[in-house]
């Protein structure tokens, strides 16, 4: 009867606990795990949050601050410049801060253009009280990113977008401060080839590509290139037919009927043959007699 009652005992503790868990809010689970608060002050007894945003002691600058889910003390900050008087007097957001594991300590800031455009992002990831990510914005889309992922205070991955894509990453595998191994991407985010540096001298020493998109690639070019030559060797007997053609020999488009090689001479001098002099008759010079012609003869000859 003892071993009945401690069996039904264990059942009924493990189906409560069951019950309990099972009942527990869904939200709790996605919930932000905040680490022990420690709140810090300034000497004039102000609250030290880490702040990386300039504002404190500037008139030209508007604060407003708000509290997250589960934050016991305002988390996020936004920082607005303030520029105008009157009734054009505006705010321009310029930086925003939040401290995303409620610690007391901001650990993400975003500062913004006078248009309100992202410029920078700094972030510690690990709370360490560093900043190991640091993004860079340009018109809006994201241009640079760099990581520090063993947390010593130097990146160690270095990668850069084009209209928001990524194109290419470096990376320092080494630790040594310098990148030793480089990355291309194509223009649908796929990895195209690796580059090594082999001897630290950062350069590359040899390329590992891609089989398949090498193979794609060069399929590609070799059909472009055979259409630009076809397009030229169609071009080039296009030119030959038209030359060759009678009705395009001849043409003058001048109105006079042609090239003339002499005045008063229409006919066209032929390639390779000298056009024949005209022969002029000779003229008797003025105060002389020009001389006798003898007209032929119409006697007819002796039988």
């Amino acid at each position: 009867m003892k071993k009945t009652s401690l069996g039904r005992a264990s059942i009924g503790m493990l189906v409560a606990g069951l019950t309990a868990a099972c009942s527990s809010p869904p939200e709790s689970k996605f919930a932000p795990t905040a680490a022990p608060l420690q709140v810090k002050h300034f000497a004039d007894g102000s609250v030290d949050d880490g702040s990386l945003c300039d504002w404190r002691g500037r008139k030209d600058r508007e604060v407003l601050e708000t509290a997250g889910p589960g934050a016991i003390i305002p988390n996020a900050r936004r920082v607005f410049a303030v520029v105008g008087q009157g009734s054009d007097r505006q705010r321009i957001l310029v930086c925003r801060e939040i401290d995303t594991n409620l610690d007391g300590t901001k650990d993400v800031v975003r500062k913004y253009n006078d248009k309100g455009e992202s410029l920078f992002e700094d972030a510690d990831s690990n709370y360490d009280g560093r900043i190991d990510t640091c993004l860079t914005f340009s018109k809006a889309h994201m241009s640079e990113a760099k990581f520090d992922k063993d947390y010593d205070g130097n990146p160690d991955e270095w990668d850069f977008y084009t209209g928001g894509h990524l194109t290419r990453v470096k990376r320092d595998t080494n630790h040594d401060g310098k990148p030793d191994r480089w990355e291309v991407y194509t223009a649908d985010g796929r990895l195209e080839r690796i580059g090594v540096d082999l001897d630290n001298d950062e350069r590359v020493d040899r390329w590992d590509y891609d089989t398949d998109l090498r193979r794609v690639r060069d399929e590609k070019n070799r059909k472009e290139d055979e259409e630009a030559v076809d397009k030229a060797n169609k071009e080039a007997k296009s030119g030959e037919y038209d030359a060759a053609d009678p009705s395009n020999m001849g043409n003058d488009k001048s109105g006079d009927g042609g090239d003339k090689t002499e005045e008063g001479d229409k006919t066209p001098q032929q390639p390779g043959k000298a056009t024949p002099k005209k022969k002029t008759p000779a003229t008797t010079p003025p105060g002389t007699t020009p001389p006798a012609t003898t007209p032929p003869s119409t006697t007819p000859p002796p039988k």
